[in-house]
């Protein structure tokens, strides 16, 4: 594989690289269970709502540290008239 052209998967129709989809799972994740264990063990709805609070993290902290890769080109339509 070729420094800097590594190759992309077609996930949920969108295109993502192996490592960034790797990195942004492990942040995910880890926050999600990380905020968990946190909260009190004897509360599941504590529980339930570090473990949702950690997810919102992981997802925030995703799309700070991993770059979209899309190109997007616009062009104008004509219309023939």
């Amino acid at each position: 594989m070729k420094k800097g052209k590594q190759e992309k998967f077609e996930i949920w129709g969108d295109v993502v690289e192996l490592r960034d989809l790797i990195i942004s799972i492990l942040l995910s994740s880890g926050s999600t269970m990380g905020a968990y264990f946190l909260a009190p063990s004897d509360d599941k709805t504590k529980q339930l709502f570090f473990g949702l609070a950690g997810a919102v993290i992981g997802f925030i902290l995703s799309t700070l540290f991993i770059k979209p890769k899309r190109i997007v080109t616009i062009e104008d339509e004509q219309e023939n008239s």
